[in-house]
């Protein structure tokens, strides 16, 4: 049995929204999705730091099911396309959430 519900995943170094995302942490995502699948749990993996257009799909194939998108969106001219199109890119990789 899990004791947890949601891992999250800090792809960033905490501290300061706008900051680059850090490619070794996809590992940290794959290797937590598998753990979670051996084991049976059922914890969603949380994403935070860095994602964008770029990024969404790399994090999405890696076992991320919950994306926490900052400056991608509020620093775009219209957030709300932002978000759209973060989420067809997001459904292009096989992403099937709903946005909450």
């Amino acid at each position: 049995m899990g004791l947890a519900d949601m891992l999250l995943i800090m792809t960033v170094n905490p501290g300061f929204g706008g900051q680059k995302f850090i490619p070794y942490t996809v590992e940290k995502i794959r290797h937590a999705r598998q753990i979670i699948e051996e084991r049976n749990y059922r914890c969603l993996i949380e994403v935070d730091g860095g994602i964008d257009a770029a990024t969404v799909p790399v994090v999405v194939k890696a076992g991320a099911e919950v994306l926490v998108a900052g400056s991608a969106i509020f620093e775009a001219p219209d957030p709300a396309r932002k978000v759209k199109e973060l989420l067809e890119i997001a459904s292009s990789v096989g992403y099937d959430r709903q946005l909450l």
